[in-house]
């Protein structure tokens, strides 16, 4: 389900675009229905949201550009670890590219998400984490202050070691209910004096397409 809905997502890059490269699995799937357009002659740039799909364009021999040359992006296609249904907002970062993925999606002009059918849900949070970026430095005073908000915050480890983002900094991954005001709630996150960056992707996404068992459903944002 993840590599149709990937797939047709793919469908709507068009020749000379500049793509925004998401990060995770369903995004690798994208980057080889893209590999195979660009082997049939397809030209395009893309911008990588981190070093691990960097390094999969290029294996893929997906051409790539940066932002000096190219400040502006025409489409995005990433993944999401949750999708509001009717909003359309969403919950990513269990990849750790939170960041790096929303500076990509602030400069697209269109954002398009392919996700299975799972990641739907009526309201963000419950059963899954939402993953906040911290700087490194006094993490335990952010996360003390992440935990006021009732957040229960708790620092991503891996091998017993803090787990690093691209950018060099930390995640904290948020325990909450359902998210009822994902607005309110990122402004409180987003004033914690340490916090670089939250998971919390609002009013980004234009498209979902929803890979399930019967074929692809595309949702667009009202």
């Amino acid at each position: 389900m993840k590599r149709a809905a990937a797939a047709r997502a793919v469908a709507e890059v068009r020749d000379g675009m500049v793509v925004g490269l998401g990060s995770g699995s369903t995004a690798a799937f994208a980057l080889e229905s893209l590999a195979e357009r660009v082997a049939d002659g397809l030209r395009i740039a893309g911008i990588p949201t981190s070093e691990a799909t960097a390094a999969l364009a290029r294996r893929l021999a997906i051409p790539l550009t940066d932002f000096d040359r190219h400040p502006r992006i025409d489409l995005t296609i990433d993944g999401a670890d949750q999708v509001e249904r009717g909003t359309l907002h969403l919950i990513k970062g269990r990849g750790g590219a939170l960041l790096r993925e929303k500076i990509v999606a602030t400069a697209s002009a269109r954002l398009i998400i392919a996700v299975d059918e799972s990641k739907l849900v009526d309201r963000l949070g419950g059963g899954t984490a939402l993953p906040v970026e911290v700087v490194p430095f006094g993490w335990q005073t952010t996360l003390d202050r992440l935990a006021a908000l009732g957040c229960a915050p708790q620092l991503r480890r891996a091998g017993g070691q803090p787990v690093r983002t691209d950018g060099g900094n930390y995640i904290a991954d948020c325990a909450l209910p359902e998210i009822l005001d994902p607005i309110a709630l990122e402004a409180r996150l987003s004033s914690v004096v340490g916090v670089v960056e939250t998971g919390l992707f609002l009013g980004l996404a234009s498209t979902i397409v929803v890979g399930r068992p019967a074929g692809v459903e595309v949702l667009t944002r009202p």
